[in-house]
């Protein structure tokens, strides 16, 4: 304190009233500094490799640290717990030419590698139906269906892996993990092989429609849409697997868990992959009926809106004629948009065409209209606002092309927000962590999505067989 007052003894009084609080040097009053503008519409690189094809780094078994990471993979599976935390399960890696089955968590810019094995293609430890262990793991798998329940906890459904004794198939699995373990809910611990009608645990036990019972189980299938509607109940939709006959196709059969039982709720349960596919019956545009129903297909986006509906949009599948897709052999892109209402048990075709690979309307950027529709895909990312507002990013389109565009769809109407209208476009990183207007991840499907509590959206990997044939470790956040 000493050495204090004899410095301020030095100075002039005229400097001693000019530095008081809330003033400068020059007599102006003291202005902070500005609040830097809000970012808007802009993509930022937040972490990964700008290559493809990255080994992970592990690093150890529930550390955090700044240079782990989950490596390149394509159709994992992905969640948000109620911290914000983001988490991240399996998936296709191209580099190890398997899948995988380890869990991550990405949290304070970092990831955490928190279950699952380090190695690829390891089979299931499903231990006791019902019964929660530190050891159980569900197996190494892509293409799976995941969901978050009312409480919080995390749950996945089949899938492509490998089951309880190492076969590597169609699964028709349930998993929960809650308080850090696993547990295996239903369905079989044996995979039903691929190209085998009627595999061993594989056909679906439909049951009487709309009736929940203890023995019903959709069959194995991947590439299923999914969803948790406002009860915290799961919802299951078509993807590719086995009917309720033994075979093996795209399948439009919707099923509801709740209260631990499945229940048929809508669709057929027919899905022969003969080229007998169900077809869409479409009904008139904005009208539900109960006789509406999107036809067979996988790949599609979803969303809930805040009065607990559920959305699809686009996919790979059957339109309004069902057979043309393979008697012609063209692709079957769809960008039909579809409402679903679960308390009234019926669908509502709500925008889109109903007929596959129909071009789409992209207008002025950053301009809704109601004549604008995205192009047909499968594979897009999807999110969920905090507005209710839906947004998905690239996917694959027709003749296997893969788009990077961004859409908003809100009161009703598509807006293209950011990207090119072109397919194939080359990645814009910029520098990690900046967000800039011209930064652009580039064209992308399969990959992971989340939104952060702030309502920014966030997704990892997936891949791009335009641009170098592989699967991405780039994590990337956008906000709106």
């Amino acid at each position: 304190m000493e050495f204090r007052l004899n410095v301020l003894l030095l100075l002039p009084m005229s400097v001693l009233l000019l530095t008081g609080c809330g003033q400068s040097t020059s007599g102006i009053p003291y202005q902070p500094p500005p609040t830097p503008p809000a970012v808007h519409n802009e993509w930022t690189w937040i972490g990964g490799s700008l290559g493809i094809n990255q080994h992970p780094v592990y690093g150890t078994l529930g550390i955090p640290s700044a240079n782990n990471d989950p490596g390149g993979r394509v159709n994992a599976v992905s969640w948000r717990d109620a911290s914000g935390n983001f988490w991240l399960f399996g998936g296709y890696s191209l580099i190890e030419h398997t899948d995988l089955n380890d869990l991550w968590k990405y949290s304070n810019g970092e990831w955490t590698w928190m279950g699952g094995s380090s190695q690829p293609g390891q089979p299931g430890i499903y231990g006791t139906q019902g019964v929660a262990a530190s050891a159980n793991a569900p197996g190494a798998r892509d293409n799976a269906a995941s969901w978050t329940d009312g409480t919080g906890n995390f749950w996945l459904f089949g899938g492509i892996g490998v089951d309880s004794v190492g076969t590597k198939g169609n699964l028709n699995d349930l998993w929960r993990y809650s308080n850090g373990e696993w547990t295996w809910m239903s369905g079989s611990n044996i995979a039903a092989e691929p190209g085998l009608t009627g595999a061993y645990q594989g056909t679906g036990i439909y049951g009487t429609k709309g009736t929940a019972a203890s023995s019903n189980l959709p069959g194995v299938r991947f590439a299923a849409s999914s969803w948790a509607d406002a009860s915290g109940n799961l919802w299951l939709f078509g993807g590719e697997g086995v009917d309720s006959a033994g075979n093996l196709g795209i399948l439009n059969d919707l099923w509801k868990y709740s209260n631990g039982e499945w229940a048929w709720m809508a669709g057929s349960d027919i899905g022969d992959g003969n080229g007998h596919e169900q077809y869409g019956v479409y009904g008139t545009l904005g009208t539900p009926n109960p006789a509406n129903t999107p036809g067979a297909r996988g790949g599609a986006a979803t969303w809930t809106d805040p009065a607990g509906d559920l959305w699809l949009f686009g996919g790979d599948g059957e339109d309004v004629n069902g057979l043309r897709c393979q008697q012609t052999g063209s692709p079957c892109e769809l960008n039909d948009l579809w409402k679903y209402n679960p308390a009234a048990n019926e669908w509502t075709w709500m925008g889109g065409s109903n007929q596959n690979n129909s071009p789409g309307v992209y207008g002025a950027q950053g301009t809704a209209a109601p004549s604008n529709i995205p192009p047909p895909r499968d594979g897009a990312i999807a999110w969920t606002d905090d507005s209710g507002n839906f947004w998905f990013y690239g996917g694959n389109t027709t003749g296997g092309a893969v788009l990077d565009d961004l859409w908003k769809y809100s009161n009703g109407e598509w807006t293209w927000v950011s990207g090119s209208n072109l397919t194939c476009q080359t990645g814009m990183y910029g520098i990690q962590g900046q967000p800039a207007s011209s930064n652009a991840p580039g064209a992308r499907n399969n990959a992971v999505s989340w939104t952060d509590k702030a309502g920014n959206l966030w997704f990892f990997g997936g891949d791009d067989f335009c641009n170098g044939s592989g699967n991405y470790n780039d994590l990337w956040e956008y906000q709106p």
